[in-house]
């Protein structure tokens, strides 16, 4: 996977990335603001929030707290790790790559190299939040509530956390520290009509049809691109996927690019979806057809 900046008078303030797939597809990303991205991170926190208070006044109507002060309290903190990770971490390996915050502001966490965005990934630029965020207020924290508050120690947290907060501000591509690592981006994800209004644009017209050889060539992952490329509307990575696929399937060159594609996507989309409904699921081109 290639991406390049884009080159113009304002390339400084724009957050717009050319972004270059194995296949030659160029597919513009604008990366979130760190507005945006600041703004689904409250979000996504006053869930968990309301979602602690209330599971705590159920468990405090319930007599559970009373039963052992100390004991509750490390639980709580326990649990309350747990809720904040696994938040972040479950629902950014979904398919959609996006908690509730960032899906109500329109973004998404994508993979820096064009790749799937891996488990791996994932936990480590949310590990990361542990150490530039919830480690020093954690700490400040126990400090008041043991009442030995140290002035040194409490400026310094607060500088740490502080600058890792701003990072964002201070790099062209609004990238966390955890993002650096994990080899992120967090995008604006693309507002268009659903995927099947692509398959009924050409309902009434005659489709191509495909062998299955030619079918087996792409996975989930490769029909997302190409939904992608077909929502763009480029002429040039349409003309490229176009003669991707059919160098790859062997197919002739008809002219028609833009319904050629059309018509594979439909097929291919077909094929994915009976193979998912006898418990075949095929992620991405490199996973074999009917493997479980």
């Amino acid at each position: 996977m290639r991406w390049r900046r884009n080159r113009g008078p304002r390339s400084v303030a724009s957050l717009r990335r050319t972004f270059v797939t194995p296949e030659g597809v160029d597919l513009r990303l604008e990366l979130g603001s760190a507005g945006t991205r600041a703004s689904a991170y409250i979000l996504d926190m006053v869930i968990l929030l309301i979602s602690m208070i209330l599971t705590t006044t159920a468990i405090g109507l319930l007599g559970v707290a009373g039963a052992g002060g100390e004991a509750f309290m490390i639980l709580w903190l326990i649990g309350a790790f747990v809720l904040r990770n696994g938040w972040f971490i479950l629902f950014e390996m979904g398919g959609r790559g996006a908690t509730p915050g960032k899906r109500l502001l329109g973004l998404r966490v994508v993979a820096r190299d064009g790749g799937r965005l891996t488990g791996g990934a994932v936990i480590a630029r949310n590990a990361m939040r542990e150490i530039e965020i919830f480690l020093p207020l954690s700490f400040l924290g126990v400090q008041a509530a043991e009442g030995a508050a140290d002035g040194f120690l409490t400026i310094f947290a607060l500088l740490w956390t502080g600058i890792f907060l701003f990072f964002p501000l201070f790099n062209r591509d609004r990238l966390r520290v955890g993002d650096l690592l994990a080899g992120t981006w967090v995008v604006n994800t693309i507002r268009a009509k659903l995927g099947t209004d692509l398959v009924a644009a050409r309902a009434e017209q005659p489709r191509r049809v495909f062998s299955d050889a030619a079918l087996d060539l792409y996975g989930i992952y490769e029909l997302q691109t190409l939904e992608n490329v077909l929502r763009n509307g480029q002429e040039e990575a349409i003309v490229t996927v176009a003669a991707t696929i059919r160098r790859k399937a062997g197919l002739s060159d008809d002219g028609d690019d833009y319904a050629f594609l059309s018509d594979y996507y439909a097929a291919l989309c077909a094929r994915l979806e009976r193979g998912m409904m006898v418990g075949r699921r095929r992620e991405d081109k490199h996973v074999v057809m009917g493997r479980r």
